[in-house]
């Protein structure tokens, strides 16, 4: 890409999104194109395909998709197959119709089976069953993938895919009923300490393992990538690193300065025992994230601070 080149940021006002806006802006990047959600609506393709024919991005990040954690993606079933699928065959479909030269899609890591072998390699994709909790939403990201795997056989498309970690960073989403675990942590933690609790009730046992990454790792990680690989097999992004969820919970106890107990509803779903991405076939093409989580945690606690203290 060079630098006046027209990029298209789908789902520029999310997480992932806004970081890979942030990155191409500091690197330069300067003929970049987004939409709000309400100015453009990806789960209609007479829309999209009227964007991408007025538009024509010579690369596309497709960013844009419904998101959430274990209580939304077990209640909202329905809303994150139907939703996640229209999005990805309106802008994949689009991307091919109008000659987009490039194509990024980002999938999660909840794409691999529940019980696969740790960590999770590219090629454990489909070997086994799928987390109960996120399947709806898991089965659409494996048909982002194999989208872009089939429009780049039979079309010769520079479509490829990339599988995410668990992230967390600026822009997150911290309501209770649907984030994901460190930003709900980010928030409970806060409160408790803002409201003088005595302690903090938290889902599971903290038995899990999860990695978890900056976006802003991600999002550099996804801009070199878009520059420096066009192979048909995804590629996992992630820190190569794990850690108990009990062990997340007193590093960010520490960060935010809550001095009450933890206590664990065991009643509550653990979720997948681990989820940690082999990275070896990133790191062999070259990048390797930069920001530790205690780094990391301590930026999203203080935009926590700033968007919402």
């Amino acid at each position: 890409m060079n630098k006046n080149a027209k990029i298209y940021i789908a789902g520029h006002k999310g997480m992932v999104g806004s970081a890979i806006l942030r990155n191409l802006e500091n690197k330069g990047f300067t003929n970049l194109i987004f939409r709000t959600s309400k100015e453009l609506d990806l789960r209609n393709q007479e829309a999209t395909l009227s964007f991408f024919k007025a538009e024509k991005p010579e690369y596309v990040f497709l960013a844009a998709a419904k998101v959430g954690g274990i209580i939304a993606n077990n209640t909202l079933r329905a809303d994150f197959i139907y939703e996640n699928l229209a999005v990805q065959n309106n802008v994949i479909h689009s991307a091919y119709l109008h000659l987009v030269k490039k194509l990024m899609f980002l999938g999660s890591s909840c794409i691999y089976p529940k019980l696969a072998l740790q960590p999770l390699k590219e090629e454990y994709l489909l070997t086994g069953l799928l987390e109960s909790t996120n399947e709806p939403y898991a089965i659409a990201k494996i048909a982002g993938i194999k989208l872009c795997e089939a429009y780049r056989s039979q079309y010769g498309c520079d479509f490829i895919s990339v599988m995410p970690t668990n992230l967390y960073g600026s822009n997150d989403n911290y309501d209770l009923q649907n984030s994901h675990v460190l930003p709900a942590m980010i928030r409970k933690f806060h409160e408790a300490k803002t409201n003088k609790d005595n302690f903090v009730n938290l889902w599971g046992s903290g038995s899990p393992l999860r990695e978890f990454l900056h976006a802003d790792d991600l999002a550099d990680a996804c801009v070199f990538l878009m520059q420096n690989y066009s192979e048909e097999g995804f590629v996992n992004i992630g820190s190569g690193v794990d850690l108990s969820i009990k062990a997340l919970a007193e590093l960010i106890r520490g960060i935010v300065g809550f001095k009450g107990e933890i206590i664990w509803d065991t009643t509550k779903p653990d979720g997948t025992p681990r989820k940690l991405m082999d990275v070896t076939k990133l790191h062999n093409l070259g990048w390797k994230h930069t920001i530790t989580l205690e780094e990391g945690v301590n930026l999203a606690y203080q935009d926590y601070l700033k968007n919402f203290g």
